[in-house]
Order: C-alpha cells, then structure tokens, then sequence
C-alpha cells in the first residue's frame, strides 16, 4: 500500500429535502440549527456515516453502531478485551507493538484516531488519526417543519382498551437545505497510523456514497444526496496552502451551484455522489 506523500482538502456538497439530518436529543430532535437559523450536521455524524459506509464495503470498523455490529460485540470495552486475547505475550507489554496491530486491524482507527482507556484496563493509549472532518452547515437559513403523530399502540400495559396520552408524538424535518462539509487528510500524521493511498481512496468512496443504506423514518430513502464532492491534493506533505485557504476557495450557493478559485499548482477533482448499481 502506498504512502500519502501529498496533503488531502476535501469537500462534500449535499442535499436534504423532507428529512431530519440530525436531530438534537436536547431539543427534541428537532433537525439541529445555528443561532442564525442555519442547519448544522454534527461531525460526529457525518464520521458515523462514513464508518457505516467503509462498512458496507466490508472494512473492519472499530466503533461499529450497535445494529450494524458484525461480531458479536456489544461495546468498545469487549470489542477491544476480544482483540487483546489475539496478542502474544511479548505483544502485550510493549505499546508501540499493540498500536501498530490496533491501527492495522481498525481503518476508523488509523483514519480518526482512538482513545482506548477502559475501566478496570491497564493499558491506556491514544491515537490521533490524520482525517478530520468539520461539521455540516447549510449555506442558507432552513425552515423545518414538525409534525403532530399519533402512535398506533400504547407504549406500556395501561390496564385498558383506551390509549394513554403518550400515543401523542411529534415529528420534524428540514422542508429543504443545501449543507456542505469540509476534511483534510495529514500526511505526517498518516504515517503514524499507516492510514494510506488506498485507504484515502476508500475515505473518498465513502464521501461519494454518504446516505447509502442511510435510510430510516427521519431520513427517507432519496431525501438526502451528496450532490459534488471535491477533493484538493497538495503538490507537498505540508501543503502550499493552508486548509481554510483551500476551503475559501469553494463558494457555494442556496441552489447547490458552486464556484472554484483555482489555486496555482493545487490539483482538484469534482465527483459526483455514487449511484446504485441497477
């Protein structure tokens, strides 16, 4: 596998009409918004997404969500405690040993980085990953509309025929929004994990097809598309611009149209989101 030799920008336009992109538990998941009424998607979200789709593509995820757990595990703690009886005895004791088998055997791991410190563990370590990925804004105030639901059964035995009056609910969607995200990828931090080319190609992939197998009652299939994606490789390891100036270069508008400045010597490509096979 080859080693990223160039530093990586990367933005993701997308969609979402009649959809709850994600919902604020502390609000009663009401589609998060900004104090100026954009719609916000929390990074940890969008990295949710991106571990969900490396998934499907049948890459080893060590935060697995707990419907799409695929080894039996119910948390991080048993997942880790399951990999350690793999170790040999010489492996156990020696840290760089064990983070070079966690960054292997993971690819979230060796893309975001880890904290394994579990009670009751003497092993504590930390990984910092080279991919970093902001959150989601819309590029224009969005309105969002709540709908009064009725359940069809009661949640607990009321001890009667009636329905109690927690059959009542809400539910709410942002009625249109255009988001975009930005990320970069570190070199120098890449060599660490051992996060490479290939893997980057796998990241880029997962971008493209952000709200595959996404689908739920919030999200309805075909509410959310990743319209653009577009992806800045450096002519260096440390780039000859920064980050924000390579961000700053995309202008992106209320109808998802855009405008690139082109930076000198900066490469760029525009993909579009992945399409299901037919």
């Amino acid at each position: 596998m080859s080693s990223i030799e160039n530093k990586i920008d990367f933005a993701v336009i997308f969609s979402v009409k009649n959809a709850n992109p994600n919902g604020d538990p502390l609000n009663g998941n009401r589609p998060r918004q900004t104090f100026y009424g954009l719609g916000e998607v929390s990074d940890v979200a969008l990295k949710r997404k991106i571990r969900n789709r490396l998934q499907d593509m049948g890459e080893k995820i060590f935060v697995q969500s707990s419907e799409k757990s695929d080894d039996g595990c119910k948390s991080l703690n048993e997942r880790f405690k399951k990999f350690q009886d793999t170790f040999d005895k010489n492996v156990k004791d020696n840290e760089d040993k064990v983070r070079a088998l966690i960054n292997e055997n993971w690819i979230d791991v060796r893309a975001f980085g880890q904290v394994f410190a579990f009670k009751g563990d003497s092993l504590s370590l930390g990984i910092r990953g080279p991919v970093t990925i902001q959150s989601a804004f819309s590029i224009s105030p969005v309105d969002i509309t709540t709908m009064q639901i009725v359940k069809s059964v009661n949640s607990e035995d009321t001890g009667s025929s009636k329905k109690a009056s927690d059959t009542m609910g809400s539910k709410h969607r942002v009625d249109e929004g255009i988001y975009v995200t930005y990320g970069a990828i570190n070199p120098q931090l890449a060599e660490k994990t051992g996060f490479s080319m290939d893997d980057a190609d796998k990241v880029k992939a997962a971008l493209q097809s952000l709200f595959q197998n996404d689908a739920s009652s919030a999200r309805p299939e075909g509410s959310m598309e990743v319209k653009k994606v577009i992806w800045w490789k450096h002519n260096s390891k440390s780039g000859q611009y920064s980050s924000a100036q390579v961000h700053n270069s995309l202008k992106v508008n209320s109808d998802g149209s855009y405008d690139i400045t082109k930076l000198e010597n900066l490469n760029y490509e525009e993909l579009d989101g992945a399409v299901k096979e037919k």
